[in-house]
């Protein structure tokens, strides 16, 4: 069996966070649904790093930038590059590490888990009206 690819997902984080927060889980439910293992930090540090507080901020970008070393590749995820994602393509680019875009409208293709639970308690997807 071979090993699968490590994928580091860059897509915003700041502004509308809950809407950006749900577009990087499907971004990383489509990695996986390419058989790929996603790494997203910005859905991992904002849980213990205050993202608002600059020197934190600067951390999780700094804890960020050693996992994109340890990467396969950096899929730059939407239509829009953030300072954060710039950062990131930037030494990604310096590393050698290969980036590959992936457009918004790929990505909202896929639902998340309670997406998918609420079309099956109203009865669509399984063949009844």
């Amino acid at each position: 069996m071979r090993e699968s690819k490590l994928i580091y997902i860059a897509s915003p984080y700041a502004g509308d966070i809950e809407k950006n927060v749900a577009f990087a889980r499907r971004a990383c439910r489509y990695a996986i649904h390419q058989g790929y293992i996603p790494i997203a930090v910005h859905l991992l540090y904002p849980q213990m790093l205050d993202d608002s507080d600059p020197a934190e901020r600067e951390l999780g970008l700094r804890l960020g930038q050693q996992l994109l070393r340890r990467c396969d590749e950096l899929w730059v995820c939407g239509d829009r590059i953030s300072s954060g994602m710039a950062r990131e393509i930037s030494e990604a680019n310096h590393l050698s590490i290969p980036v590959k875009n992936i457009g918004a409208h790929e990505i909202q293709k896929e639902q998340l888990p309670a997406e998918m639970e609420q079309v099956t308690a109203s009865g669509q997807g399984l063949g009844m009206t």
